[in-house]
């Protein structure tokens, strides 16, 4: 096995030298650098993690807290999947290794503390977790630096969608194309993950804004983010008002279901409901009528809470939460009433 004192003897500089160079620590010149990363190139080296690990007492890996109660998608979700991409590329720059943690360790049931210690994670990435518990707090609570996405969890920095204003954007450009009744249809939502809740605030505030009617009655509320619900809940509001002329859907997925309903009963779209989704999935540009939708920004969120992470692991002060920007999306399934 090639070491760093082979290196040092094919180009002459010391060991420590070129311990700076393949960590890029130290104040070496970019021409010295680039000649010990050649040399270790040329001559086949590979880093012995164990070894550095013991060294720096760092084990080199980022465990990450992915669950999809809700969603029922895994890394198919038109969000998570792409962050995860993200994140790992981020995470391999840095010189970080991904691990997935669970609440089972061979077999046994752990806490995520347990999990997190039996593998020695340096620090913990929290995605769209199943609910904010004991065992979440456990691990917020303790020494192990830890960012959050998607759900604001107390003392834990997150990144999340600005969904306020995502939900306000839907609503003033459904006002602007001559929309006076406008629905929405939720999913679930708890006092940690409020993107549901949100997009319905920024809705009614466009509503109240013009002036226009809107109470309970032009909500449904969808246990699950799913397809079926979303069929659901679009049978329910249109049932009980069949006068409203537009409907936001809280994602894209619902939103499929809720046309595929309106579809069933030989409802036009967008001519006599208009549908607008969230997420941006792929299937929302071959559909028909193809939906107008929200783009949730994947790269950014991914880059920023990989930048998040590896600023607290060295004690650089952060941010407790981050609001991204959504992007409309507009194509076919909104109707002008305003000409």
């Amino acid at each position: 096995m090639v070491t760093i004192y082979d290196i040092a003897k094919e180009t002459g500089y010391s060991a420590p030298t070129i311990s700076k160079a393949l960590n890029g620590t130290g104040g070496l010149s970019v021409k010295t650098r680039d000649k010990i990363l050649k040399a270790a190139e040329a001559l086949g080296y590979k880093p012995n993690m164990a070894a550095r690990s013991l060294t720096t007492k760092k084990s080199y890996l980022v465990g990450v807290i992915f669950e999809d109660a809700d969603m029922q998608r895994g890394f198919e979700h038109p969000l998570f999947g792409g962050i995860m991409n993200t994140i790992r590329t981020e995470m391999e720059n840095s010189g970080y290794d991904l691990i997935f943690l669970s609440r089972s360790l061979l077999a046994k049931k752990r806490s995520y503390l347990e999990h997190c210690l039996h593998r020695n994670v340096d620090a913990v990435m929290i995605i769209n977790p199943l609910s904010v518990d004991e065992d979440l707090m456990e691990l917020a609570n303790s020494e192990i630096p830890c960012v959050s996405i998607n759900y604001i969890i107390p003392g834990v920095p997150s990144v999340v969608t600005a969904n306020v204003d995502a939900g306000y954007k839907a609503g003033k450009f459904l006002i602007e194309k001559g929309h006076k009744k406008i629905g929405y249809i939720s999913g679930s939502f708890t006092q940690y993950n409020l993107a549901a809740k949100e997009r319905l605030e920024g809705l009614r505030k466009a509503v109240d804004e013009a002036g226009l009617e809107f109470d309970e009655s032009n909500i449904e509320y969808c246990a699950k983010w799913t397809r079926a619900l979303g069929y659901e809940a679009m049978k329910k509001l249109h049932e009980k008002n069949p006068q409203l002329t537009a409907v936001f859907v809280a994602n894209d997925n619902m939103a499929f279901g809720a046309m595929e309903y309106l579809e069933s009963i030989k409802v036009k779209m967008p001519d006599e409901i208009s549908i607008i989704g969230f997420d941006n999935e792929q299937a929302s540009e071959f559909i028909t009528p193809t939906l107008t939708t929200f783009k949730q920004n994947r790269l950014t969120i991914g880059k920023l809470s990989s930048e998040m992470l590896m600023n607290r692991l060295v004690g650089i002060p952060v941010h407790d939460c981050v609001r991204v920007q959504a992007e409309l999306v507009e194509r076919d399934s909104v109707k002008d009433l305003s000409k």
